[in-house]
C-alpha cells in the first residue's frame, strides 16, 4: 500500500509541478507595407498595373514577376533603415525593350514590439518616408507615423 501511495503522491507532485504549454496564437508578424494602385487621372478608381514585377535593391530575385495587381504587400528590411525598390511594368506585350521602371526609396525606424512572452518580438517601422521615381506619378502621403499592422494599404500609387 505504501508503494502506491508514494507512486500516486510522484503522480500528483509531476502534475501540479509542470507549467502550462504557453502557445501564440497572436500571430505577430511583422507588418509589411501595403500599396495599392490607383488611376491619376481620377484618383478614386483603382488601376491595376500590368507585369509588375519588383526587385530589391542589390538583389536579383524579384518579390513579384509579371503579376497584374492593384495592390501589393511588400517587406521592408529590419536590419536597415532604408529599403529601395525597383518597380517593373509592362502595358503592352511583356517585351523587356517595352517594360517601365519606377524606384520606391523607403526610410524607416525599426523598433522592437514585444508581444508576449510565448510570441516574442516583432518589428514596426516608425517615421517612414517615401520617394519615387518614374513611372509613378503620386503618393497618397510622402510620409507614414507608424507600420504596425497590414491591415490596410499604407499608401496609394496614383499611376
Amino acid at each position: 500500500m505504501k508503494k502506491y501511495f508514494a507512486l500516486l503522491a510522484f503522480v500528483i507532485l509531476a502534475l501540479i509541478a509542470c507549467e502550462k504549454d504557453d502557445f501564440c496564437t497572436q500571430n505577430p508578424v511583422t507588418p509589411n507595407l501595403v500599396l495599392r494602385f490607383y488611376d491619376k487621372d481620377d484618383t478614386n478608381d483603382l488601376k491595376s498595373v500590368e507585369r509588375l514585377s519588383i526587385i530589391a535593391e542589390g538583389k536579383t530575385d524579384s518579390l513579384f514577376v509579371g503579376r497584374t495587381t492593384d495592390s501589393i504587400a511588400i517587406p521592408l528590411n529590419s536590419l536597415a533603415e532604408k529599403t529601395v525598390y525597383t518597380l517593373k511594368m509592362n502595358t503592352v506585350d511583356g517585351n523587356i525593350a517595352n517594360n517601365q521602371t519606377a524606384t520606391l526609396t523607403i526610410e524607416y525606424k525599426p523598433e522592437d514590439d514585444y508581444v508576449s512572452r510565448s510570441c516574442g518580438y516583432r518589428i514596426v517601422f516608425a517615421d517612414v518616408t517615401l520617394n519615387h521615381s518614374g513611372w509613378i506619378d503620386n503618393l497618397s502621403t510622402n510620409s507614414v507615423p507608424l507600420i504596425d499592422n497590414q491591415a490596410k494599404a499604407h499608401v496609394q500609387v496614383y499611376h
